[in-house]
This record gives C-alpha cells, sequence and structure tokens, in this order.
C-alpha cells in the first residue's frame, strides 16, 4: 500500500469511527444497538471498506463502492454502510495535492455509465431501506447514465444523491462550519450531537422520508430544531428534550432511523480530517 493509500485509510477509518462511536439521536451507538446492527458491525464494515475506497483514484468511484459493499456484506451480512460509500467514494478518489472543493467537479465529472453499473450493484447488494422504484434509471436494471446522470434523477428526494450534482456543496460548505462551530457551542462529547441535531433541522432525513414519507421526515425536522431551541445541551429541558426525540425515533423498530443524516456526518469528519480541520478526541481515535 502507498503512503498515499495509507493516509486515506486512517482518515476514512476515523470518519467511520468518530460518527458510530458520537452520541446521536436515533442511530446506532455504544450502548445503543439495533435489533439487527451494533456498533461492532459498523465498526468492522469500515475496516473492510477503507482499503478499497481509499484506492478509489486508481481503481475507480464505481469499482471502490462495489468493492467496499462486497467486503461489508461478506463480514456483517447486512447494510450498514451504503450512504457513506456513496459519499466518501468520490472525495477519496480526489488527489491529496488538491482539495476537495477543487478536485471533486472533475471526479464527478468524469464519473462513467461503469462506474453507475458497479454502483447499481452495490446497491443491490446493500439492499438499502426504503429503496422503491424509478421511472428513470432504476437500480434493478442497467444503467445506461453516468453515475452522475443517475444521481440526478434521485437528487430531489435524496440529499446523498444531491450533493453528487452540487460538488458536495453541504458537506464541504455548512457541513464543516458547523463541526467547526460546535467546538465552541458544546463540550466535545456533544460535537457530533450538535451537527447532527443541525443537519436534521436543516434537511430532515432522506432515509426517514423514503421509509416513512415527506410527512415523518418534516415532523423530525422540526422535532431536531426544538431540542435546540430547548438549549440542548446546556439546558434540563433540552436535556429532556433529546431524551424524548431519541426514543421516537427509536421506537417502531427503528423505523425512525436518520441514517442520512448519519452518513452526511461520516463525510463531513471525512472532508475536516483532511482538510486539516478537524482533530478526533483520543476516546474516539
Amino acid at each position: 500500500m502507498s503512503s498515499i493509500d495509507s493516509q486515506l485509510q486512517n482518515w476514512i477509518l476515523q470518519a467511520c469511527r468518530v460518527e458510530v462511536l458520537s452520541e446521536k439521536p436515533g442511530n446506532v451507538s455504544p450502548g445503543k444497538s439495533f435489533h439487527d446492527a451494533s456498533v461492532d458491525d459498523f465498526l468492522e464494515s469500515a475496516v473492510v471498506s477503507a482499503p478499497w475506497l481509499a484506492q478509489a483514484g486508481s481503481v475507480g468511484v464505481g469499482k471502490a463502492i462495489l468493492e467496499s459493499a462486497r467486503a461489508t456484506h461478506d463480514v456483517v451480512g447486512h447494510n450498514t454502510n451504503l450512504g457513506i460509500l456513496l459519499l466518501l467514494a468520490p472525495m477519496a478518489a480526489v488527489p491529496l495535492d488538491m482539495s476537495l472543493s477543487e478536485g471533486l467537479p472533475n471526479v464527478l465529472r468524469t464519473l462513467t455509465v461503469e462506474d453507475a453499473d458497479w454502483t447499481y450493484q452495490a446497491i443491490r447488494i446493500a439492499e438499502p431501506g426504503g429503496l422503491g422504484e424509478s421511472d428513470t434509471q432504476d437500480v434493478q436494471q442497467p444503467p445506461s447514465e453516468t453515475l452522475l446522470q443517475c444521481m440526478s434523477h434521485a437528487a430531489d428526494r435524496d440529499l446523498i444523491a444531491q450533493q453528487y450534482t452540487t460538488n458536495f456543496a453541504d458537506v464541504l460548505g455548512p457541513g464543516v462550519e458547523l463541526l467547526n462551530e460546535s467546538a465552541a457551542v458544546v463540550p466535545e462529547a456533544q460535537r457530533i450531537g450538535f451537527v447532527a441535531l443541525r443537519l436534521m433541522s436543516a434537511f430532515g432525513d432522506s432515509l426517514v422520508a423514503r421509509k416513512c414519507g415527506a410527512a415523518v421526515s418534516q415532523d423530525l425536522q422540526q422535532r431536531a430544531a426544538a431540542v435546540l431551541n430547548a438549549g440542548w445541551p446546556h439546558a434540563e429541558s433540552g436535556r429532556r428534550d433529546w431524551s424524548d426525540f431519541d426514543e421516537w425515533l427509536r421506537s417502531d423498530g427503528n423505523q425512525r432511523n436518520p441514517g442520512t443524516t448519519a452518513d452526511m456526518i461520516a463525510a463531513i469528519v471525512f472532508a475536516a480530517l483532511r482538510s486539516g480541520k478537524y482533530s478526533v478526541p483520543s476516546e474516539l481515535a
């Protein structure tokens, strides 16, 4: 492995660890597993997918996504990280001598139909919740357009797909800014939780919208904003609202799991690590 691949792999692993080891409302975190997914599942998925993602610049974005999805399925048997793979692979493909904002437009613009085909295969392996069917470039059929074009068809209903069409504007702009802002607003242990709440209050959650409908995602959005407005984590009322929000998200068999928010956090942490704007706390390293 080259020193470049090793550095990328380290950032990828750190981003995935920070995401799953940080407490966030409604997501898998230490002491809060789902019936079919644990923290260890996510950590194992990161270990086996990071080497492939780190090679995205040489093997291709779609190939890195596919092989990462295969490796993940081999070790845990279910989807833990498809959204993370879709977000991290293009960023990992940017040459290290370029910033993400400089390099991503070219990576995304040069994605191919083959990248789309490989990614569609990865999606079929992962079987993400609430996928449904599409009249255009449905994932159950071989694609005839590039991965960027395919993502554009879903951009109006999926925040991850939208990143492809905006050069990852939400990750590189407000996302990294929120992570930076969190240091001055909340204690270290609550920084990722703060980012999660802010993302949900701004976007709702695409996975929740797909599985439960737009109205539930809008409800989630309002509840996240209410937790922040109640003064979490400093005010007792805010801490109560956090607990109530977390319980609501986890009820009904974790049906309202804000998975897109978790995926975006992993991408934001990766971008911040790569740019030197974030250091992983020792307890999460």
